[in-house]
């Protein structure tokens, strides 16, 4: 259904001939443009005017069609945000379990709608709180979770069978996921109630956060071990998040993030379909997260590419039928690697409008980065802040009335098409590489995202753009904010009830527990099972990970030359 005549084409190319000639030109000669160079977050040239003529290939049902309907591209639900909003997912934890249990139903009173896990650093890899290896790291990142007696403090007096649950967590993911479940045992709640969603991605850890354990093949195993177990047992869960925050992160270009992240998901398809499970009854509960940058107008070109080449890769690439398969659910967050220490006030602005780009570009789930977060853990009060931002976008500003409201600009759509088409290059390139994980073992990925980010950094240090508060507008005041601090006494309390436990416990169900996994490991069995057995026999999470490393072994990224 194409919307343009040619011959109208034609006259609007003479136009706009005539426009640069005359109108355009006198007032060039009389005040020149600010810039030699106008471009996106991602150093893509931006044309000063676009038309009907940047989108002469455009055909409406085609690349736009209806929200709810094939290809998405305008949103997976009919109504979009008028007949529900975006979950407001504060992603939280510090310290101790208790101090981020305390925090959470905090959040829950002033309107969270859902709970996101923050670990610390030594949980994401796979260590105990009072392993050697994670000392000093107890409440810098996140909350500390050794066991699931810490599970079950995190999530005290808070009903499982109530909330939705994220936990960002990868490379020892399957092992968190088993304590979230053992809890929600304790609580009475069945597995099939619980509702939330597990990163699980370890294909971004090797490419971007670098916070995987073994290699890369024992651990797409474990990620499709969960997305088995889940869609046998846990039919509301999301067993997969695939991320492109973390590449985004770490300085890659918007596109970059999409296609990355993109071929991460195609794979962990391929994976679950040579597993023998039927692409249909998997495929509707993997979901997305995205990074939302500063650039307004490329993130929301993103998010729209994003639907239409999933729900395109899933239905003519890979067959699936059912239409829910097709659909693209994501989750987004604000960029923290735009916050600045300097002028933290500032990050209120920027995540205000990242957030609405967000809602704009059709998220199912939101988290708002706090003003405070290039100096310390988020504070009360500017989580609650961060949190207001997204309460205010919802309620005050109009942008839910009607659905993707940048819909059928030139601009956008232009860009949209321009993003989807760098994807498919990326694709191209993969391929010829053999493939995601001949890929991210040649550095391709690791490579790409260097190159972007070093482009950046120099466009920075040559003041081609400019950061407020920092390279533009600096001051020299002092910050004066709170800033959150931990309780001094919570390494050595938890430290100590992780003595108790090892006590306290039944060693010998524990030990055969262990046993069991690493027989499992050495087979083909599912290991989910055997990890919720080591879970409800209050093994710790390094004592668990140790069989993992004995069987599987450590990775060790190739020196790239």
């Amino acid at each position: 259904m194409p919307l343009h005549d040619p011959q109208a084409l034609q006259d609007l190319a003479a136009a706009q001939a005539h426009w640069e000639g005359t109108t355009l030109k006198k007032t060039l000669d009389r005040m020149p443009e600010q810039r030699a160079r106008f471009m996106t977050q991602s150093s893509e040239e931006i044309d000063r005017l676009y038309t009907p003529l940047d989108v002469t290939e455009f055909d409406y049902l085609r690349d736009l069609g209806f929200p709810g309907e094939y290809p998405f591209t305008r949103g997976i639900h009919a109504t979009g945000h008028r007949g529900r909003l975006w979950t407001m997912r504060m992603f939280a934890g510090f310290g101790t379990a208790e101090e981020t249990n305390a925090r959470y139903k905090y959040l829950l009173e002033q309107g969270n709608m859902g709970l996101s896990v923050a670990f610390d650093l030594a949980t994401l890899m796979g260590y105990d709180t009072d392993a050697p290896a994670a000392l000093g790291e107890f409440g810098k990142c996140g909350v500390a979770v050794s066991s699931l007696l810490d599970m079950e403090l995190l999530f005290d007096g808070i009903p499982l069978d109530q909330v939705s649950t994220s936990m960002t967590i990868n490379s020892p993911a399957a092992i968190l996921w088993a304590f979230y479940i053992a809890a929600a045992e304790k609580q009475g709640v069945p597995m099939e109630a619980l509702r939330g969603t597990l990163q699980n991605d370890i294909l971004k850890e090797y490419i971007a956060q670098k916070e995987y354990i073994f290699p890369p093949s024992p651990s797409m195993r474990l990620v499709t071990d969960t997305i088995a177990f889940g869609t046998e047992h846990l039919p509301q869960w999301n067993t997969i998040s695939v991320s492109g925050y973390h590449i985004r992160e770490a300085g890659s270009t918007a596109s970059q993030e999409l296609a990355f992240t993109l071929a991460d998901g195609l794979e962990y398809v391929r994976w679950g379909v040579a597993r023998g499970l039927d692409i249909d009854s998997f495929a509707p509960r993997i979901s997305f997260f995205f990074n939302v940058h500063n650039d307004f107008f490329e993130e929301i070109a993103k998010l729209r590419a994003a639907r239409r080449i999933w729900a395109r890769e899933m239905r003519e690439t890979f067959g699936a039928k059912d239409p829910r398969s097709w659909l693209m659910r994501f989750h987004c967050q604000t960029a923290g690697v735009s916050l600045t220490a300097q002028q933290p006030e500032v990050n209120l602005v920027r995540v205000a409008i990242q957030a609405l780009a967000a809602v704009i570009g059709g998220a199912q789930s939101l988290h708002t980065n706090s003003m405070d977060e290039a100096l310390a853990l988020p504070s009360e009060k500017a989580v609650t802040l961060a949190l207001r931002t997204q309460q205010v976008i919802a309620e005050e500003t109009g942008v839910i009335n009607t659905i993707d409201p940048l819909g059928g600009s030139y601009f956008v759509e232009a860009l949209t098409n321009q993003t989807e088409w760098q994807v498919y290059e990326v694709f191209r390139r993969i391929e010829s590489l053999g493939g995601v994980i001949p890929a991210l073992e040649a550095g391709y990925f690791q490579g790409e995202i260097a190159d972007a980010s070093y482009r950046h950094q120099r466009e920075l240090d040559l003041n081609q753009r400019a950061i407020v508060g920092v390279n533009k507008f600096a001051a020299d005041d002092a910050v004066s904010i709170p800033i959150l601090e931990m309780d001094p006494q919570g390494y050595d309390r938890q430290c100590a009830r992780l003595a108790r436990l090892r006590l306290e416990r039944d060693g010998e169900r524990a030990s055969a527990s262990l046993d069991a996994l690493r027989r499992a490991c050495l087979g083909e069995d599912n290991t989910m099972p055997f990890l919720l057995d080591c879970a409800r026999a209050y093994c710790t999470l390094g004592e668990i990970v140790d069989v993992l490393r004995e069987v599987f072994g450590i990775y060790h990224e190739p020196v790239q030359i």
